[in-house]
């Protein structure tokens, strides 16, 4: 019996499991750097025997692990990064599947391949996460047991799984940016209300204008080297004798 026909494969229901299970990450995960986390311990999963996996992005330029299923796929991603080759950073370059069947006998990225032999990479199959028509992430799977460990089947599932990874990363991405955004909204709406507090407040002590209230507010704000969000709040205090309270978060 060859190696392959006693090759242990993940049943089809526990990988439409790990699907499923995909797909609740974007309800329950309260971050995005929780969502990449658990991402990748379950990428791990889609092939038998388990593998490592590393999501590498770029930040800033530069190609870095955002998440790892184990401490040995951060350090076998960081290894490329050092070396300035490998297969994560060919695939997010590329936006193409790079699979490395030996990682012996492969004799791409020589520097990268030493050291990923001597951590004891047997083989790697590193696949593109793409995000509106752009590739964002690569999802790096690292086999250890035996070379050639992501063919047939394992290949296929794990392509399955890096499309609905890609999707709910995009789902993920949006959600995050429109977090952001809505914070950034109830930041500005709350600095405008307390200015405006703070005017009404001048107003009514130098008998002035609302123009007349703001330009004094900007001055005692330059001339202090503060913001006038923070001019306004001590302003609002010394009068009122509290703080302003924080604003209400909006509701859905």
């Amino acid at each position: 019996m060859t190696l392959d026909a006693k090759r242990e494969t993940l049943p089809q229901e526990e990988f439409v499991s790990l699907l499923g299970s995909l797909q609740s990450l974007l309800l329950t995960a309260p971050r995005l750097e929780e969502f990449l986390g658990d991402l990748a311990r379950l990428a791990a999963d889609t092939v038998r025997p388990p593998a490592s996996c590393g999501i590498t992005t770029r930040y800033d330029g530069r190609p870095r692990t955002v998440a790892s299923s184990d401490e040995r796929a951060a350090i076998v991603d960081e290894e490329q990064y050092d070396s300035g080759g490998g297969p994560c950073i060919e695939a997010l370059r590329t936006g193409t599947v790079v699979d490395i069947k030996d990682q012996q006998a492969d004799r791409r990225w020589s520097r990268y391949r030493e050291r990923a032999v001597e951590l004891g990479v047997r083989c790697s199959l590193s696949l593109p996460l793409t995000v509106d028509d752009q590739t964002v992430g690569a999802m790096n799977l690292y086999g250890y047991e035996r070379p050639r460990a992501f063919s047939g089947d394992e290949r296929s599932r794990a392509e399955t799984f890096a499309g609905q990874a890609s999707t709910a990363l995009a789902l993920a991405v949006r959600h995050t940016e429109q977090t952001e955004l809505t914070d950034q909204l109830t930041q500005a709406l709350s600095s405008r209300s307390l200015i405006d507090q703070a005017i009404g407040i001048l107003m009514a002590q130098q008998q002035c204008d609302a123009g007349a209230a703001f330009d004094l507010l900007r001055r005692h704000s330059q001339n202090n080297n503060r913001k006038l969000r923070d001019v306004a709040i001590d302003l609002i205090t010394r009068v009122s004798g509290t703080r302003p309270l924080p604003p209400q978060p909006f509701e859905d």
